[in-house]
């Protein structure tokens, strides 16, 4: 008899499983209107399993929408210290940039997300 345990994906990681928990938790809260209890499940996520840019993101994003700012662009800097090619981080912190009227940081990462978009496409093409 074959053995099917080579074909069978590998159980997620406990703490992996744990952010990810708490990251549906907190999309539920975002729709659902709670944005401050969403914040919290997302810190939890992120706790569990620092590198989770997905809930970083939903940090930042549930930050963004409780005007505070300058914890969003913390959050939106530490996905890019992780991935310094996610466009989605760059476009955030130009946004957040933006909204407190800091137009050359603004632009700056604007051109950022600009320029990585243009090299994914570029790769895109090539491969």
């Amino acid at each position: 008899m074959p053995d099917d345990s080579a074909l069978s994906p590998d159980p997620p990681h406990p703490a992996r499983q744990l952010a990810e928990d708490h990251y549906y938790a907190a999309l539920d809260l975002v729709l659902e209107g709670h944005h401050e209890q969403a914040v919290e499940e997302y810190k939890r996520a992120v706790a569990a399993d620092p590198k989770f840019t997905d809930a970083l993101h939903g940090l930042s994003r549930a930050l963004q929408d409780l005007h505070r700012f300058d914890e969003a662009i913390e959050v939106s800097k530490q996905i890019s210290e992780i991935d310094p090619d996610d466009i989605l981080a760059h476009t955030s912190l130009s946004i957040l940039y933006q909204k407190k009227g800091m137009v050359p940081e603004a632009e700056a990462e604007g051109n950022k997300a600009r320029v990585l978009g243009w090299k994914q496409q570029l790769k895109k093409g090539i491969g």
